[in-house]
């Protein structure tokens, strides 16, 4: 159903642990790009998802990060290491310019288990249809993009649209409030099996977040007064003029999303991630906004989550 997007960086990773047991039991498969050498703690990840009997989608061409030049180690842990893994689907990014017959090579080093296949730029869809309809494989696609003349020529298979609702720009021009996704109500109308996102991080890849001026907590949340679409709070600090004082820039922000949560009128969930938020404000204490970040991203797994059961 819901196929949250995720770098393999270490927050990233720290959230699939956390929330591994919830994601299993929701139904949830998250898809994780590997971008750093180590594989420590994608292995740790996979550990938490295969002790709660979820799932997971692991790509081993990233288009991002530290194995784009040799992914031969990503492809020798899918084969050696996760073999017997039947729950860790392989999955690969499907770019401009790559050729038919490698994608069709790569299905068939996989046959024996689902395989994935993430478009993301790709072009040449009815010759790929074509190869796969002559091959007995269990494929499953996600479209990154809403490119529906694309998506047609895959009618009838398990399908996966993924849209990016967060905007990356420089904190202090976030809006207070602004929307997010409906694809979490629309995505059977489109046609899909599923829907997924990159969650309060954004499709833009970055290695490092650069000096923060202005810090900001973002916090996704659902309006049932909005046909239950989802919106996201941006909760900023007041300065910004200097990279100086982050801690107190968080304060500020958390005084902010404490005001929010706290009223009578907030669409925002009392998620164990808020309230995590909440214990830091109440005892004055910055853990970091790699820290930060992986609690928002944890938030908008549970919002989804308790989103999902209430509907069931």
């Amino acid at each position: 159903m819901y196929y949250p997007y995720f770098r393999g960086k270490q927050f990233d990773l720290l959230t699939i642990r956390e929330c591994a047991g919830l994601m299993a039991n929701a139904g949830f498969t998250p898809i994780v790009e590997p971008v750093k050498e180590g594989l420590n703690g994608l292995k740790r990840a996979i550990e938490a998802v295969n002790l709660a009997g979820g799932e997971l989608v692991l790509i081993i061409n990233p288009a991002n990060g530290e194995h784009t030049d040799d992914p031969a180690a990503l492809a020798a842990f899918m084969q050696n290491e996760l073999n017997g893994h039947r729950n860790i689907h392989p999955g690969i990014l499907l770019r401009e310019g790559m050729e038919v017959a490698d994608i069709i090579a790569f299905c068939n080093n996989y046959a024996d288990r689902p395989i994935t296949l993430i478009h993301s730029g790709f072009t040449e869809a009815r010759a790929l249809a074509d190869q796969l309809e002559r091959l007995e494989l269990q494929v499953r696609h996600v479209f990154v993009g809403d490119n529906r003349l694309y998506r047609r020529h895959f009618k009838g298979e398990q399908r996966v649209l993924i849209r990016d609702g967060f905007e990356k720009r420089a904190n202090r021009k976030h809006p207070e409030y602004e929307r997010f996704s409906d694809l979490h109500v629309t995505f059977e109308e489109e046609g899909m099996t599923g829907f997924g996102d990159f969650l309060i991080v954004g499709d833009d890849y970055s290695e490092t977040g650069g000096p923060a001026y202005s810090v900001a907590i973002h916090l996704t949340c659902i309006d049932p007064s909005k046909d239950d679409e989802m919106f996201i709070h941006h909760f900023k600090s007041i300065r910004y003029d200097t990279p100086a004082d982050p801690a107190g820039k968080f304060a500020e922000a958390l005084e902010k999303l404490s005001v929010e949560v706290n009223s009578q009128h907030t669409n925002i969930r009392r998620t164990r991630a808020v309230e995590e938020f909440l214990d830091l404000r109440a005892n004055g204490h910055f853990p970091g906004l790699g820290y930060a970040k992986k609690l928002s991203m944890n938030h908008h797994i549970e919002t989804l989550a308790a989103f999902f059961q209430e509907k069931a």
